[in-house]
């Protein structure tokens, strides 16, 4: 587990946070010890590549995130670094020791190269900025790691190592919010989200991944300025967004895009479900609701030795969206979601779409939003063994997703139901996977091929072969599997009743 506790070795490098700002501190033993073996860990290359830019005056330092995750005793796996030459410089110097180089983003000032199976990107002082309507930033080069330091988006993303001397520089108090889980700003917080509003996502991001607090007058510009993601290009809000649905903690993301008002510009179905009264728990609305099934999912995800799943948070987080478009009073006080699934799976997919998801994503998503309400038909396992397979079928390779899903999505406070649910739960499954023993439920086909249908009925391809196969899947899924035999015999007497 990473370790976010500083040590208190040295009572004169104690943090100060007062009036919104923190004192510059020395790093402890401990924290001088991390930066070492940060810098260990890229051994030779470092000293190499530092040396090597010391010896043409250029300066180079490790900065921002490799920085800030040593301190914390978190891995790692970027080097990102900083210099004072300019992009083509940096090519000058790398020519002949990179073992390959790329660029990417040169236009960026980024170089990436790579050294002894180690990967590392050299980017240029900079800043960027966006004017009011632009989606690409302008970027210009500095001089001096002070003012790039001052234009990086947090203060604890703002410290660097200087290569090869390993001085470590805090210009902005980095440190100090580290100890005291906080981000702010170099820099007026206005000014940073004006030079780059992803910085807004990046906030709540940060805060999910890390446990960190927003400094007051970072959520507040991040609430007067949220407008401002609208410049910022579909990918990058995505691929913050996907850094916070696979951080440890996404409801506490999630929760702060909502109060801030950045999900009205990111996730707009997320903040309309919050008057939204979930019929099954009354005592809470849709938004909580699906806040807790994304805990609950993200626990069931652990217990089931899961990595993080990507498709099975956003499911729980999306799985209710289509209430607010579905609800409807029936008498006695009674509010009802009919067809919500139906019409959340549809409205999961337009989201996701229009943040540039990966179609897989997309695809598998509004697949388990459309499946989310299929097992409360179940009762108390009534279901033939045709249903349960047309279940697992339908389900098919995100089985184990639905399942997950359909756990988390019990919020009762009522014991003796949630026991109940369990039950069923536990029913279903044991059932699936007796099935699937006996039947290869994953890879369930009829009884006879393509190839087959057309030697039985004595036809060639086309349509007719198309629909004697969704007989014979219907047959098997009702009945279970036969010998090739039956299956022509039932093939045949289909074919007389049904076709000429």
């Amino acid at each position: 587990m990473p370790n976010t506790e500083f040590s208190s070795e040295n009572d004169a490098a104690r943090d100060q946070v007062t009036g919104g700002s923190a004192a510059a501190i020395a790093p402890t033993g401990r924290q001088r010890a991390a930066i070492t073996a940060l810098i260990d860990s890229i051994q030779p290359v470092a000293e190499e590549l530092g040396d090597r830019f010391a010896a043409h005056d250029q300066q180079l330092a490790i900065v921002g995130g490799p920085v800030r995750d040593a301190l914390l005793g978190r891995i790692s796996n970027d080097v990102d670094l900083t210099t004072d030459a300019v992009p083509q410089r940096i090519l000058e110097l790398v020519d002949g020791w990179a073992d390959s180089v790329w660029t990417v983003g040169i236009e960026f000032g980024t170089v990436g190269l790579r050294k002894r199976g180690l990967q590392l990107e050299i980017t240029t002082y900079r800043s960027e900025a966006y004017s009011p309507k632009s989606r690409k930033p302008e970027v210009s080069y500095g001089t001096d790691l002070h003012d790039d330091l001052s234009r990086r988006d947090f203060t604890v993303n703002a410290m660097a190592v200087h290569l090869p001397s390993q001085e470590f520089v805090d210009p902005f108090g980095g440190l100090a919010d580290l100890r005291a889980k906080l981000l702010r700003t170099p820099g007026r917080p206005e000014d940073s989200f004006n030079d780059d509003p992803l910085r807004i996502m990046r906030a709540v991001r940060f805060a999910a991944q890390l446990g960190f607090s927003l400094a007051p007058e970072v959520a507040e510009a991040a609430r007067n300025m949220a407008d401002r993601l609208t410049i910022v290009s579909a990918e990058r809000v995505r691929d913050e967004l996907t850094k916070l649905m696979l951080s440890p903690d996404p409801r506490r993301g999630i929760e702060l895009m909502v109060d801030l008002g950045i999900a009205d510009h990111v996730l707009p179905e997320i903040p309309r479900m919050r008057l939204e009264i979930d019929e099954h728990h009354r005592h809470k609305d849709v938004y909580e609701h699906s806040l807790t099934v994304l805990d609950q999912a993200m626990e069931l995800e652990r217990s089931r030795g899961h990595e993080p799943d990507l498709v099975l948070r956003l499911a729980a987080l999306l799985h209710d969206i289509g209430k607010p478009k579905t609800r409807a009073f029936e008498g006695g006080n009674r509010v009802t979601f009919h067809h919500h699934e139906v019409v959340g799976a549809s409205m999961s997919r337009k989201r996701l779409t229009a943040l540039r998801f990966p179609k897989d994503v997309i695809t598998q998503v509004s697949h388990l939003v459309a499946l989310h309400l299929r097992f409360h038909g179940y009762g108390k396992g009534e279901w033939t063994d045709s249903a349960v397979r047309r279940y697992a079928r339908d389900a098919g390779a995100q089985l184990e997703q639905l399942h997950i899903l359909t756990r988390a999505d019990c919020t009762t406070r009522n014991r003796r139901k949630a026991a109940a649910l369990a039950r069923s739960y536990d029913d279903i499954e044991r059932r699936i996977d007796k099935l699937a023993e006996q039947e290869e439920l994953d890879r369930i086909r009829p009884d006879l091929n393509g190839n087959e249908i057309q030697e039985v009925l004595g036809v060639g391809p086309g349509p007719l072969v198309g629909k004697a196969y969704r007989f014979l899947l219907e047959l098997r899924l009702e009945h279970g599997p036969m010998d090739k035999e039956t299956a022509a015999e039932k093939l045949r007497s289909w074919a007389a009743e049904h076709l000429e």
